[in-house]
């Protein structure tokens, strides 16, 4: 199955997730700064989601670039990936209403965490599917933050029952992290380019 099919409907499903965050943000009830300053755990709330919306969605386009044709499996991992994505803006919401106390936070780590681990799902998907020593597992090499960032929000879920803003703290040095450029895709690509064409090889998956 061609992925561009696969590709435009998650970045309309992303669009829509980052236009509900959005949405949430109200204006405030009085002309005035302090009452701004009300607003102020649901704006950094909606940055955070923001931000973390956005790496997604960067490193969504960078592994299908790579990728090649799609299966079913792929296309599964995907929805899969998409409806914890599509749970952001609820948590975020919650979150930011409840200022930022215990449970609210807790949950907005668990939504963290479960989309982490179904972004690795989709990436072993499409790796199986490329097969072994393909183009994206070569690009992606051992992808260190990929696989501490679910370490790290357990951690921030745990930080949290000492104190909420600790955990956020947490979460938020995790986006940070991802933040740092990461050139490993775009690295493979102009290397490739310099290399040139590969000879076609048969697709193991069929």
């Amino acid at each position: 199955m061609n992925k561009n099919r696969l590709e435009a409907f998650s970045d309309g499903v992303l669009a829509i997730i980052i236009t509900i965050m959005v949405l949430e943000l109200h204006v405030p009830a009085e002309p005035t700064w302090r009452a701004l300053l009300e607003e102020s755990p649901t704006f950094f709330g909606y940055v955070l989601s923001f931000i973390y919306v956005g790496i997604y969605w960067n490193n969504h386009h960078h592994m299908l670039h790579l990728a090649g044709r799609i299966s079913g499996g792929v296309l599964w991992a995907n929805l899969h990936l998409l409806f914890w994505l599509s749970l952001v803006p609820f948590t975020t919401r919650w979150m930011s209403n409840a200022e930022l106390s215990e449970v609210p936070v807790l949950a907005y780590g668990l939504n963290l965490l479960f989309a982490a681990i179904a972004f690795y799902i989709l990436r072993t998907a499409l790796i199986r599917r490329q097969g072994r020593n393909g183009a994206l597992e070569q690009a992606l090499g051992r992808d260190w933050k990929g696989k501490a960032s679910p370490f790290l929000y357990l951690l921030g879920m745990g930080l949290s029952l000492v104190h909420p803003v600790v955990g956020l703290a947490v979460y938020s040095g995790v986006a940070a992290i991802w933040l740092i450029p990461d050139r490993r895709v775009e690295r493979y690509i102009r290397h490739g380019a310099e290399r040139g064409p590969e000879p076609k090889t048969a697709d193991p998956a069929g």
